[in-house]
C-alpha cells in the first residue's frame, strides 16, 4: 500500500522542528508499504491546500496518515490553537481522495478521543507510531482493525498508549526521504535524533509518560552514533536529541558521548537536560563529544514551587547545573512555566529574581500551565473545581493559582522583561522570531537562541 504521511506542524519558533516521528513511521512500515512524506512546515499558508492536492494526485495513496505534534502553542497570554487548521487539512484531504485518514503523533495521543471526533478521521494511532504497520497491513488485506493495539476508531473511547517493548528497535527512514529536508538545512540545519524513549519523571503538567511510557528505554549508543554520522553526511549542521530528558540516565549520556567520539562526529549537538546536580565533569564530557547547547526544563526557581510541580531538584541544583554547563563552554537556555499550583507573588518573585543569577542564558518564559489530560495537574484542577464534569481539554485551559491570577503573573513578568533582552515572554517571542529568521536567511546555523542571550 502507498501511504502519504503529512506533518501538519508549521511552527518555526525558536527554530523549525524537523518531523522526526514521520521518519520512524516510514521506517516501520517499509518495505511492505511505500511511504511518501508531505511536510507542511515550509509551505506558505495560502499554498497548503494546493500542496495537498498535488501530493495526492501524484502519489495516489491507499491511506493518508496525518501527524499532529501540537494542539496549541501552550502560551496563555498569546494563545494560538491549531485544531481549526487541522480540520482544514483533513477536509482538503477528504476533497482529494476517499482513502482512509489515519491520525497520529504526540498531540493526537494526548487528545485522541476528542480529535477523532473533531477531525472525523477513520483511524488513529495512539502512542508510538510504529504501531501503524499493523494497521496498514490490515487495511491492505481488508481485515478489521478493531482489535489492534493502539488503534483508535470513530465513536469509541481511544485506548491508552501502550509503549513498545524493549525488544523493539525503532527503525528510522533516512531524512533524505523527506523532500522538505532542504528547508531545514537552510533554516538552521537542525535535524532531530533520539537516543531513548520514555520518561521516569513525574512533573505534574507533563504528557511525556502518557505518550512514550513511564520508564526509560535506551537505544544502543553505537547505533545512535552511526545514525548521527548518516545525518551529518546528509547535510545536517546541528543535531538535537529529542529525548524527553537526555540526562535521566547519566551513564547512558556518557555512553552516547563516547560513541559520538568513536565515529568521529563533527556536528555540534544539543539536548533537553534536567537541571539536576551534575557529577563532576559531566558537562565537560558532553562538550568534548560535541555538545554545544543545553536546554534546561527548569520551570521555577522557587524552592516552594519545585516540589509542587513534581521537580526532583531545587534552585541550588539549577544554579550548579547552569554553572557547570557554562564552565564547559555550553550555550544554555532555561524554560520557565509560571502559574502552577500554589504560585504566589512571593514564589513568582523568587523565580524572577533568581533568573538574573543565570548569567549568559536565554530565558524562555511561559505564563500559565496548560492543563493536559491524564496529568497530575488535571486531577488537581478537577478536585479544585477549576474544571467541570465532562469538560474537554481540547480547547486550551490553563491552571489558575487561587492567590495569583494569570493576568497578574503576565503583567509582573512583562514589566520585569522590558529591561532584559534575554527573557523571551509571550508576545516578545515575535521580536525574537524575527531576529532568528533574519539570521537563518543570512546562512547562520544551529538553534541561534544563544544570540538572544547576548542581545
Amino acid at each position: 500500500m502507498r501511504v502519504l504521511l503529512v506533518s501538519v506542524n508549521r511552527l518555526r519558533f525558536p527554530y523549525p522542528v524537523y518531523p522526526i516521528g514521520l521518519d520512524y513511521v516510514a521506517g516501520a512500515i517499509a518495505p511492505a508499504h511505500e511511504a511518501r512524506i508531505l511536510d507542511l512546515c515550509p509551505i506558505d499558508e495560502g499554498k497548503v491546500g494546493e500542496a495537498i492536492d498535488t501530493a495526492i494526485r501524484d502519489f495516489s495513496p491507499g491511506a493518508v496518515g496525518i501527524s499532529i505534534r501540537n494542539i496549541d502553542n501552550l502560551e496563555a497570554t498569546s494563545l494560538r490553537a491549531f485544531v481549526s487548521e487541522m480540520c482544514t487539512v483533513v477536509e482538503r484531504v477528504r476533497g482529494a481522495t476517499s482513502v482512509p485518514v489515519v491520525l497520529g503523533g504526540a498531540g493526537f495521543t494526548v487528545y485522541a478521543t476528542e480529535l477523532m471526533g473533531a477531525l472525523g478521521a477513520d483511524y488513529g494511532i495512539v502512542g508510538e507510531g510504529e504501531r501503524a504497520r499493523a494497521l496498514f497491513d490490515a487495511l491492505e488485506a481488508g481485515r478489521s482493525a478493531a482489535d489492534l493495539p493502539g488503534v483508535a476508531l470513530p465513536g469509541r473511547r481511544a485506548p491508552p498508549a501502550v509503549p513498545l517493548g524493549r525488544e523493539v528497535t525503532p527503525r528510522r527512514a533516512p531524512p533524505t526521504d523527506n523532500p522538505a529536508l532542504g528547508f531545514y538545512l537552510a533554516h538552521g540545519g537542525i535535524v532531530g535524533i533520539q537516543s531513548q524513549r520514555g520518561c521516569a519523571l513525574r512533573c505534574i503538567y507533563c504528557t511525556y509518560p502518557g505518550i512514550e511510557g513511564g520508564s526509560r528505554r535506551t537505544f544502543d549508543p553505537d547505533a545512535v552514533a552511526q545514525e548521527a554520522k548518516r545525518l551529518e553526511e546528509a547535510g545536517a549542521s546541528f543535531l538535537f536529541l529529542t529525548d524527553s530528558v537526555f540526562n535521566g540516565d547519566p551513564a547512558h549520556c556518557l555512553a552516547i558521548a563516547r560513541a559520538f567520539r568513536r565515529v568521529g562526529l563533527r556536528l555540534p549537538w544539543g539536548a533537553f537536560f534536567a537541571p539536576v546536580l551534575p557529577a563532576d565533569g559531566f558537562f565537560a564530557r558532553m562538550a568534548e563529544a560535541g555538545c554545544t547547547h543545553a536546554e534546561f526544563g527548569t520551570e521555577s526557581l522557587s524552592d516552594a514551587m519545585l516540589p509542587r510541580i513534581g521537580k526532583p531538584f531545587r534552585s541550588s541544583d539549577v544554579v550548579a547545573a547552569h554553572g557547570s554547563a557554562r564552565a564547559a563552554g555550553l550555550h544554555v537556555a532555561h524554560f520557565m512555566i509560571l502559574g502552577g499550583p500554589g504560585e504566589t507573588v512571593r514564589t513568582l518573585d523568587e523565580t524572577l529574581d533568581r533568573c538574573d543569577s543565570l548569567a549568559g542564558s536565554a530565558i524562555f518564559i511561559f505564563c500559565g500551565m496548560r492543563i493536559c489530560p491524564g496529568t497530575g495537574l488535571e486531577r488537581l484542577a478537577r478536585a479544585s473545581a477549576q474544571l467541570v464534569d465532562g469538560q474537554s481539554l481540547l480547547t486550551p485551559v490553563f491552571y489558575e493559582p487561587p492567590d495569583l491570577p494569570l493576568a497578574a503573573i503576565a503583567d509582573r513578568v512583562n514589566r520585569r522583561a522590558t529591561s532584559r533582552s534575554n527573557w523571551i515572554v509571550g508576545a516578545g517571542a515575535d521580536r525574537a522570531a524575527g531576529l532568528l529568521t533574519r539570521l537563518y536567511e543570512r546562512g547562520h546555523k544551529g538553534p541561534l537562541w544563544e544570540r538572544l542571550a547576548d542581545a
